[in-house]
């Protein structure tokens, strides 16, 4: 996607359905209608690929990430046996075999999900396995009232997972963050002691790398230190800000990740793989056969021709299952290791670019310093800069919208806003495609500039 294109061609949903025909017919349409669909789906989607979609924790569109797409729709596998997916179960295996080890682990597991919210949910299941195998053929019925602990800013799949696993909203016990948006280490320990002096088991701490707003990074060798104390499993989101790691620059950020039980890593996010390539990666080995395993006759024989150690299927809770790993595992033959930090050190360097931009400008207030690629600001317009106080804050949190607004009806680019923790609301720009330039970072401030003139 050029630069020079839109972002989005915006209709609204009403108008939408009306100019694209979706329906399903009784009776199929002819090439030169599909044509006609294809060209109008295209027009009317969302480029993610170009370089002012800086809207989400996923962009761009990587070459060899998208031929290895290709090649996996073509082939069509499904990733349980190496008797039907023979290349890509020893490329999955080796694939997470060099995550572990960048994270700092010489042995484990690991598996990819659909999703990193699934990744944490496997997490938390895992930890519950690991401190109580009999609920896997028992169930919830004679468990203690269990607890997991994370931050006020992790993501919210920490609370949807708990509940989807019969822990619950309730018992996803909140640590205070600090200014900069890290768990406070104090306070953890202040909800560990709640939990037991409630008569509750504490299960698992589920700390965040490049939370999803702020982008910050939880003390994680603090934390580790908590959960050793305590016996309770440590696990480091880090979908996000794990693409660090292949970076020498940047990996300081999650140290301590070595000390985790389960790690979250998306290689979509920050190392900007095709949607979707997410993984769980493992400390321990053998724990998710004895989570999940099942053993079902009719793919998992005992008596197989080959070694069937090699089939993955019965680690997983699917059974039919794409080969996310092959996008990534192109990307990576492709440019190495060195490559992926190349991109990596990249987008770090344009964030604090874009940042030094606004820190000089009238009428731009930074949050709070980042850490890893998000930047969160707002904009005052010079109508407004004679506000202060609540008064100012009011202003602002209508301003964010109408902003947002205007750009998408444009088409000019993508940046998403969001309140946290009762501020109003600020925008958020993160930076993935690594076709950026610092040209790019001066559009951005100029054309929100441009946007809120008369505001």
């Amino acid at each position: 996607t050029s630069g020079e294109d839109r972002v989005v061609e915006w209709v609204d949903p009403y108008d939408l359905r009306s100019m694209v025909d979706l329906k399903l017919p009784a009776e199929g349409v002819s090439h030169e209608e599909l044509l006609t669909l294809t060209r109008d789906i295209i027009k009317y989607s969302v480029k993610t690929g170009h370089p002012h979609f800086v809207n989400q924790l996923f962009s761009s569109l990587d070459p060899y990430g998208l031929l290895g797409q290709w090649l996996t729709d073509a082939l069509n596998p499904s990733v349980y046996t190496y008797e039907v997916s023979p290349v890509f179960s020893l490329m999955e295996e080796d694939v997470l075999r060099e995550m572990r080890a960048i994270i700092g682990w010489q042995g484990g597991e690991g598996l990819f999900c659909p999703g990193g919210s699934m990744a944490n949910g496997y997490a938390i299941n895992l930890a519950r396995h690991h401190r109580y195998p009999n609920l896997k053929q028992s169930g919830l019925s004679q468990m203690p009232r269990l607890v997991v602990f994370t931050s006020e800013d992790a993501h919210y799949s920490v609370k949807k997972l708990a509940a989807f696993l019969g822990i619950g909203y309730d018992n996803v016990y909140l640590v205070k963050v600090d200014s900069r948006g890290k768990m406070v280490v104090s306070d953890l320990e202040v909800q560990i002691a709640r939990a037991v002096e409630e008569g509750a088991a504490p299960l698992v701490v589920s700390a965040t790398a490049g939370t999803t707003v702020i982008g910050a990074f939880d003390p994680l060798r603090e934390i580790a230190e908590v959960c050793k104390k305590h016996g309770l499993w440590f696990h480091v989101d880090a979908a996000w800000g794990g693409g660090a790691l292949v970076s020498e620059t940047y990996r300081g950020l999650l140290d301590g990740i070595q000390f985790a039980d389960s790690v979250t890593w998306n290689p979509h996010k920050l190392l900007a793989a095709p949607q979707q390539c997410s993984t769980l990666l493992l400390r321990h080995e053998g724990l998710l056969q004895a989570a999940h395993g099942c053993r079902a006759s009719y793919l998992f024989q005992n008596d197989k021709f080959y070694d069937a150690s090699f089939d993955c299927g019965d680690r997983h809770v699917q059974c039919g299952r794409r080969a996310d790993v092959v996008k990534f595992w192109y990307m990576w033959k492709a440019k190495g290791t060195r490559g992926l930090e190349a991109h990596v050190d990249h987008v770090f360097a344009l964030s604090r670019h874009f940042t030094d931009l606004i820190r000089i400008r009238d009428g731009w207030h930074l949050l709070v310093e980042p850490e890893c690629i998000n930047v969160c600001f707002r904009y005052i317009p010079p109508s407004k800069r004679h506000l202060a106080g609540q008064e100012l804050e009011q202003a602002l949190h209508k301003i964010a919208p109408i902003i947002k607004e205007r750009m998408v009806r444009a088409g000019t680019m993508l940046i998403t806003y969001q309140t946290l923790r009762n501020m109003p609301n600020f925008f958020r720009l993160v930076l993935q495609n690594s076709g950026l330039t610092k040209t790019d970072m001066k559009f951005f401030v100029e054309e929100i500039e441009r946007l809120a003139m008369d505001l």
